[in-house]
């Protein structure tokens, strides 16, 4: 269960991270309004309070966050830029989700 509060967690971090780069780029490629970089700050801010909510050290946690990372690119990538996933993206987002569950689920010494 843990696992999947976790994962879960670093999904939302990652779409917030995603919108938070997405919009200034829309901005300065594609000529889009300036007032959607208000939304991109606000979500840069609540991409860096919700890595606070993850009980690992910081190092271990962007670690097992990038794995995820790559996965919701890859979701942004099919369901916004309407680009379809190669079975090579497919494999190397798989290949980063063990990453990630092998950082985020590796043992840890007992508390005593």
């Amino acid at each position: 269960m843990e696992f999947l509060r976790t994962t879960g967690l670093f999904a939302l971090t990652a779409l917030a991270e995603i919108i938070g780069c997405y919009l200034p780029w829309l901005v300065l490629t594609q000529g889009r309004p300036h007032w959607l970089l208000l939304p991109a700050a606000a979500a840069l801010a609540v991409f860096a309070w919700l890595l606070t909510w993850h009980p690992s050290a910081a190092g271990r946690t962007y670690a097992a966050y990038g794995g995820v990372y790559v996965v919701v690119a890859l979701v942004w990538l099919w369901r916004v830029d309407g680009v379809m996933p190669t079975r090579w993206d497919l494999i190397g987002g798989a290949v980063c989700l063990v990453g990630m569950a092998i950082i985020a689920l590796q043992p840890r010494p007992a508390l005593g």
